[in-house]
């Protein structure tokens, strides 16, 4: 993944704040927070891990499915937009 060195700040932020929700997650069990608490501290953490996982697939798509030095003959940007926003979609 050599092409995230120049978002590698950004997804470690992102990671820590996956981190610091799944440390919620656990917080909120061993203080016997009630079951509503606790599913918003998971469904949190789980929006967090999305997030995540889909900035790196989009940089992944972006990068070595449709960069036109990397495959000629590509859809341009329209299509890489289209795929990008499917991606997402998936995560919501």
């Amino acid at each position: 993944m050599s092409h995230t060195v120049q978002d590698k700040a950004k997804l470690l932020g992102r990671v820590r704040r996956v981190r610091g929700q799944l440390d919620a997650v656990e917080r909120a069990l061993e203080a016997e927070e009630s079951c509503a608490e606790v599913m918003r501290q998971i469904a949190s953490a789980r929006g967090a891990m999305n997030g995540l996982l889909a900035k790196v697939v989009e940089d992944h798509i972006r990068t070595h499915l449709v960069d036109p030095e990397n495959r000629p003959g590509h859809k341009g940007p329209d299509a890489t937009d289209e795929l990008v926003e499917v991606v997402h979609s998936y995560f919501k």
